[in-house]
């Protein structure tokens, strides 16, 4: 039994730091370098709820999705050694999508430390080029200082991970806890003079182009800057895996970037006078190798909006920077004069025109099963929908295809990471308990996340999962067939019983295998609360939505 003390144990302070920052749920994996943190959480089991994920690196996803969907820093608890090497990838992912995100590793005591220990990783040093910043806590007494200071970076410019270091002894040994204040961040304010600058490089631009990217939009910033694109008459353009930024259904709304792009998209920005980027990085994804403006960049205008100075202008030279949160710069962008508004009625109308006949299903679409599957999943998604997609060519489908509204969300990782999509739809499940979640993930990337639907069960969510099952790396197929012809190895897949593992896991699954089965199945699912599983048997030879198989063998 507990006594009463003044004094706290390091891991009673931690977890009570965490609640003060807000945090709700933490996602992890048990590990005997951190127990006294878990006997912490024991103390506050009715204010934080843990997630026990079946491996670190879909607990460090799931952390990462959960503050890419919520705008505070997703949590995850790892132990030392395999844990932490196994959760890398979450900080990774959020690194690149510039997701809050916080990943507490259990380290061994500070009298160990430095001599090689079992498990022993010095984690500054293996995280020092992908989190924002890596701490290793010495003393009890400053375990608040960093936890709050590991916040205030992740959520800070633009938005990143952060690692913390916990020695075992740390967490156990006890301390007078301190009264350390949680400082609310302070938004830049925006040059009148730039914005100013902005409307005229717009009401002077002939063929200007709106691009929409990055996370943690509020509703509020979207409505205005699509509203803000109607005034003007701009065409808007999504980065990669960010359709759900505005309503596809938009006369406003173009196409959207990254490795399922129109080749017609990206003609027209080589004509376009003007790029208004919005919260995105200009990645190499997003802007076709950093080959999405025309060579010399001086017939392209680019004005971009960033929160963080370090990030505009690293790739491409902007002629205008404005360094402000999207939120932010959203709200001043409505206080132009309508009465001035740029007429660019032709240039969007042509940009849209070509749009719906890139998404529109043609003869040669007859046998892409997942073509028809995704136009007609855009009659059941709505504002209380979330879909997530995986790694790999099956997602060009769902990216084409599938048109969301203003309320409809989307979640994908942009580093391509394997294995995202089951971890980041329980992630979502939780963030949006009423709202129906549906997971695409490939062959291969539910062998490395599958056991995770037995997570869903455990937590009775309500998610879709639908395998997309050609027997392949399906990406890799294609590039050996691309650049060694006729030297394919290590890329099929011969696969276990999906159905019936995710059956034994207490989902509703079954395997189809064409668009009637698919659709008879899914409307069963869709109007369940029961965690389902639908297995698409597809072709290999329909290797992606604009290439069969065949054409690049010859």
């Amino acid at each position: 039994m507990r006594t009463k003390t003044n004094k706290k144990t390091g891991g009673q302070i931690l977890v009570e730091c965490l609640i003060k920052h807000s945090t709700d749920r933490v996602f992890c994996v048990p590990g005997e370098s951190y127990l006294g943190a878990l006997d912490a959480f024991y103390d506050f089991r009715k204010k934080i709820k843990l997630i026990n994920a079946k491996h670190e690196a879909s607990a460090s996803n799931m952390a990462e999705a959960y503050g890419k969907l919520t705008g505070n820093p997703g949590i995850a608890f790892v132990t030392r050694g395999p844990g932490a090497c196994h959760a890398s990838v979450g900080i990774h992912i959020s690194k690149q999508d510039s997701s809050p995100m916080i990943l507490f590793v259990g380290q061994v005591s500070n009298s160990m430390y430095g001599k090689e220990a079992f498990q022993e990783i010095d984690y500054v040093s293996m995280f020092s080029n992908v989190a924002k910043k890596s701490f290793h806590i010495s003393n009890v007494e400053d375990i608040e200082k960093v936890t709050h200071k590991a916040f205030q970076i992740s959520k800070t410019d633009r938005k990143g991970p952060v690692v913390v270091s916990l020695p075992e002894d740390i967490l156990i040994k006890t301390t007078f806890q301190k009264k350390l204040k949680v400082h609310k961040i302070k938004e830049k304010k925006i040059n009148d003079n730039k914005i100013l600058k902005m409307k005229s490089l717009i009401e002077n631009s002939k063929k200007p182009i709106i691009i929409l990217g990055g996370s943690n939009w509020s509703e509020n910033s979207k409505k205005n800057v699509e509203k803000f694109a109607k005034i003007y008459q701009l065409p808007v353009v999504t980065s990669f895996r960010r359709q759900d930024l505005i309503n596809n259904r938009s006369k406003n709304f173009v196409g959207t970037l990254g490795t399922s792009v129109s080749p017609k998209l990206l003609d027209f920005f080589k004509e376009s006078d003007l790029v208004l980027a919005i919260g995105t990085r200009l990645n190499d994804i997003s802007t076709n190798g950093f080959h999405l403006f025309s060579k010399s960049q001086k017939q392209t205008k680019l004005i971009h909006v960033y929160p963080s100075h370090k990030e505009i202008k690293k790739v491409f030279k902007a002629t205008l920077s404005i360094e402000t949160s999207i939120n932010n710069f959203s709200n001043n962008i409505l206080n132009f004069d309508e009465s001035n508004k740029k007429k660019c009625g032709n240039w969007l109308k042509k940009l849209r025109r070509e749009y719906i006949d890139d998404i529109t299903l043609k003869e040669n679409f007859v046998h892409h099963k997942l073509a028809i599957i995704c136009k007609k999943i855009n009659n059941y998604i709505n504002r209380d929908t979330v879909i997530t997609l995986d790694a790999g060519n099956h997602t060009g489908w769902p990216q084409r295809f599938i048109q969301y509204n203003s309320k409809c969300i989307q979640i994908g990782s942009t580093c391509g990471s394997m294995g995202y999509s089951i971890p980041a739809a329980i992630s979502s499940s939780f963030v949006y308990p009423k709202k129906k979640i549906i997971s695409f993930v490939g062959d291969g990337g539910f062998l490395m996340s599958g056991l995770e639907i037995s997570t869903a069960v455990e937590n009775k969510l309500n998610i879709i999962f639908i395998i997309i099952n050609n027997s392949s790396y399906g990406t890799i197929r294609m590039h050996q067939e691309k650049y060694y012809p006729k030297r394919v190895i290590g890329t099929n897949l011969k696969n276990p019983d999906f159905v019936s593992i995710c059956n034994g896991m207490g989902a509703n699954a079954k395997r189809v295998k064409n668009v009637e089965d698919f659709f008879h199945f899914f409307k069963k699912c869709f109007n369940s609360k029961k965690v389902s599983v639908i297995e698409l048997i597809t072709d290999i030879e329909n290797i992606s939505t604009r290439l069969l198989l065949s054409k690049i063998k010859k």
